[in-house]
């Protein structure tokens, strides 16, 4: 004797030779809307715009006052120009990059990299780096001496451009909106 209850025990059946089983319980439609993320309406617009961004208009403008975001540290404010931007032509999975790169009235530069998601639960997230080609502080003239030694040539913007977005297909894209200036010119 089976030291199961009777209401646990699992019913066999045999039909035409064949062993069959209870079906599985059909999940409830609570569970697939539980297993659902809710979408954010504002990120599914810009989404929609893509490879659009809503700053392209101010591309080569100076302005007074740029913000840009950063996670984890003090957000910068600056003025100066919006040199480019780009982002993917679509959402793969929900999500999106979004690159910039500003000049500063000041003579620095600023890249930026936002990661996107239209789920209304994903907060975005905000990278931003500042190159500044005179540091002042010796600390940094020291890193960035040995740093120039190395490469026998001194560090330009575009290389710290590339260090901070690399060479996927997004950042090529970025470069090539600032000409070939980052092409590698063999001969």
């Amino acid at each position: 004797m089976s030291s199961e209850r009777p209401e646990e025990q699992e019913a066999t059946v045999l039909v035409r030779g064949e062993t069959m089983h209870d079906p599985q319980p059909k999940s409830s439609t609570k569970d697939k809307d539980s297993a659902r993320k809710e979408v954010s309406e504002a990120k599914v617009a810009m989404q929609t715009r893509l490879p659009v961004l809503d700053d392209d208009t101010a591309v080569g403008i100076q302005k007074e006052e740029i913000v840009v975001v950063r996670d984890g540290k003090a957000d910068l404010a600056f003025s100066g120009t919006l040199l480019a931007s780009a982002a993917a032509p679509s959402a793969a999975e929900g999500h999106w990059q979004e690159y910039r790169i500003y000049s500063t009235t000041g003579g620095k530069h600023v890249f930026s990299r936002a990661t996107r998601s239209i789920f209304a639960a994903e907060q975005d997230t905000h990278e931003a780096e500042v190159f500044d080609p005179s540091p002042s502080s010796m600390p940094t003239q020291l890193l960035r001496s040995a740093r120039d030694l190395a490469r026998a040539h001194p560090m330009t913007w575009m290389d710290a451009a590339v260090a901070f977005f690399g060479y996927d297909p997004l950042a090529k894209t970025l470069y090539r909106k600032l000409s070939g200036q980052f092409e590698e010119h063999i001969s």
